[in-house]
């Protein structure tokens, strides 16, 4: 096994698990304990775990580590779309959700980019390229979306011009638009949409047609949607109806 593919499967299993062991992940993949420790040291300065002693734990909620491993493939080829839309010297937002927390792991070839965002996972996977300029919001951390939210992140943010945004989602459709679960979480993502010249949508096609309790923007208040070839050919009629669709 490559690698890649098996720290992969390390985050699988800590998603599966909640903590895993050197010497149990050194049988499971038939390799030593010296290679597993180095996968884990890896994996924590990437932002994806932290190393205990003779194992490792989540670094982030539950919740959040079984979402990430939900339609991988798709969401990375999502980010990397997102990604693509960022030039050189670019001001960006980037709000809470497992897709938009992958963007920033695309900009590391990107120089003089400011990144403003309420999100510990895009924190964490944008510290790892030393040429972004990274703004974390003040606010209350939610551990179930990694999120910084509240008055103090609603503050920060509308201080800051940003010429593109990235927003996630719980669900959308053209009839109840944006959506997520947390009243918070909509209001911080209306903001970042207010102080962006564009705004784009990061989802993949399993939110189609799903809705949170909250609706927070109507589909043609936004530049355009970023997604996977999932959607039926009639979800894409009816959505390019009312903005761009970007399909990947």
């Amino acid at each position: 096994m490559e690698r890649a593919d098996r720290e992969s499967a390390i985050l699988a299993k800590l998603a599966d698990d909640g903590s895993l062991s050197v010497a149990a992940l050194a049988t499971d993949f038939g390799v030593s304990e010296v290679t597993i420790r180095g996968d884990l040291r890896s994996l924590e300065q990437q932002g994806m775990l932290v190393r205990t002693r003779g194992g490792a734990r989540p670094i982030t909620w539950q919740g959040i580590l079984q979402r990430q491993k939900i339609n991988v493939d798709a969401k990375e080829r999502i980010a990397q779309a997102a990604a693509a839309l960022v030039n050189h010297d670019d001001t960006v937002m980037i709000e809470a959700g497992t897709t938009a927390g992958l963007i920033a792991r695309h900009l590391g070839n990107r120089r003089g980019v400011q990144v403003v965002t309420n999100s510990t996972l895009v924190f964490a996977n944008a510290r790892q390229h030393p040429a972004l300029n990274i703004i974390l919001t003040g606010g209350v951390f939610r551990p179930e979306s990694e999120s910084l939210v509240g008055p103090l992140a609603e503050r920060a943010i509308a201080d800051f011009n940003t010429r593109i945004a990235f927003l996630g989602t719980d669900g959308f459709s053209p009839e109840r638009g944006l959506t997520t679960r947390f009243v918070e979480g909509a209001q911080v993502s209306t903001l970042m949409r207010d102080r962006a010249e564009e705004t784009w949508l990061v989802a993949d096609s399993s939110k189609f047609g799903q809705a949170g309790f909250v609706t927070f923007l109507p589909l043609d208040a936004i530049t355009g949607i970023i997604t996977d070839s999932g959607l039926p050919d009639d979800a894409v009629e009816a959505l390019t109806e009312h903005t761009q669709l970007r399909i990947v």
